[in-house]
């Protein structure tokens, strides 16, 4: 008899052994199913907001390139040129972890601070133009972050449903049929054990 490739001791023993082994694979089992259904959840929700942002971030972009197409058209580009502020945006993740699986659970976006010395938009078309890039690029931000996550999420789900199909199909399965095995040699043994006991009663009486 072995039991995942170990040798496993005969009669009472090797049942008990095999009785913990299929209780912990069980136990297994349950928790893995568990963890895997907080993670399809969690991808799920990070895939709706995945969406809704990548929705407005089209749609920001879209609102943000009529706006620059007026102001150009209105001011040249010399104008956007100017309007353009010398600093940079920055972004920032945030990281969070379920079940084991770190992802972004979101991001701080910093967008570039015009300085004083600066010229601002010249006209109403460019302003309107920098806001909506501005929320654009959050939104960008917004849609990276949450796609990332479900796609992290995703693959330890794989992995953790793989796991759960391996003990249910088969590891589980196998020590089900060991342990029935070894009691019902526990049984005949026990049954052989009892005729000899009663042979030997009636022979010694005799």
């Amino acid at each position: 008899m072995s039991e995942h490739g170990r040798r496993v001791p005969a009669g009472r023993a090797g049942r008990l052994r095999l009785r913990h082994s299929l209780a912990t694979a069980l136990r297994g089992a349950d928790l893995l199913e568990r963890k895997l259904r907080l993670l399809l959840d969690r991808e799920r929700a990070e895939r709706r907001a995945a969406e809704e942002a990548g929705r407005v971030w089209r749609e920001r972009l879209a609102d943000a390139e009529s706006w620059l197409v007026r102001g150009v058209l209105l001011g040249g580009e010399r104008a956007l040129a100017e309007a353009v502020p010398a600093d940079q945006a920055s972004v920032e993740v945030r990281w969070d972890a379920l079940m084991g699986v770190r992802h972004p659970a979101g991001v701080a976006w910093t967008g570039p601070v015009r300085s004083p010395a600066e010229p601002t938009p010249s006209n109403t078309a460019l302003a309107h133009a920098e806001t909506a890039y501005r929320a654009a690029v959050r939104a960008a931000a917004d849609h990276a972050a949450h796609r990332s996550a479900a796609e992290l999420l995703a693959a330890e789900a794989a992995r953790t449903r793989q796991r759960v199909r391996a003990l249910r199909r088969h590891w589980i399965p196998r020590l089900r049929g060991e342990v029935a095995a070894v009691e019902l040699a526990l049984e005949e043994a026990e049954h052989e054990e009892a005729v000899r006991r009663r042979w030997a009663a009636t022979h010694g009486a005799a």
